[in-house]
C-alpha cells in the first residue's frame, strides 16, 4: 500500500475512534473550555453522562422541575407538550456502525419558558429521547441555534 493511502487510512480510523469516545451530550472530561459563561455542565440524574443547563429557570418555571437525563415522555407528562418541535442530524449520523442514541437531536420549544434538547435516537430507529440540554430563556432568543 502506498504511503499516502496508509496515512489517509490511519487518519480516518483515528477520526472514527475519536468521534465515538464521548457519550450523548457529554463534554470532554474535566473541560469547560469553549463553553459560554451562562452554560453549566451538569450530570444526568443517573450519572451516566453530562448535559448542559443554559441560564437559570425561575423557581416558578416549568423548567425548574426538570433534570438532565429525563425521557421525553416523562417531561411531557410533567410539564405538558411543547409549542413547537424540530429535529436535526448530528455528525454521529455518518459514523459507520454507530449504535448510540445521539444520531439525531430533537428540540422542543416552550413559549415563555425556553427550549429543551433531547437525543433523537439511533440511525436504525431505536434509542430513547433523553434530555441533554435545558435552555431557560423566556424570550426564546437562545433557542434559535
Amino acid at each position: 500500500m502506498p504511503m499516502n493511502l496508509k496515512m489517509i487510512a490511519s487518519v480516518g480510523v483515528l477520526a472514527v475512534l475519536g468521534a465515538c469516545a464521548n457519550k450523548p451530550g457529554s463534554a470532554p472530561a474535566g473541560s469547560n473550555a469553549g463553553v459560554p459563561s451562562d452554560v453549566r455542565i451538569v450530570k444526568s440524574r443517573d450519572g451516566r453522562f453530562d448535559g448542559e443547563m443554559v441560564g437559570t429557570p425561575s423557581p416558578s418555571s416549568k423548567f425548574a422541575r426538570l433534570q438532565i437525563g429525563m425521557q421525553f415522555n416523562e417531561v411531557t407528562k410533567l410539564i405538558g407538550g411543547p409549542t413547537n418541535m424540530h429535529t436535526s442530524e448530528t455528525g454521529k449520523r455518518w459514523i459507520p456502525f454507530y449504535f448510540g442514541n445521539d444520531a439525531t437531536r430533537l428540540q422542543a420549544d416552550y413559549s415563555g419558558e425556553g427550549c429543551l434538547t433531547f437525543t433523537g435516537g439511533s440511525v436504525f430507529g431505536g434509542g430513547t429521547n433523553e434530555l441533554i440540554r435545558i435552555t431557560a430563556d423566556p424570550s426564546g432568543a437562545k433557542c434559535a441555534d
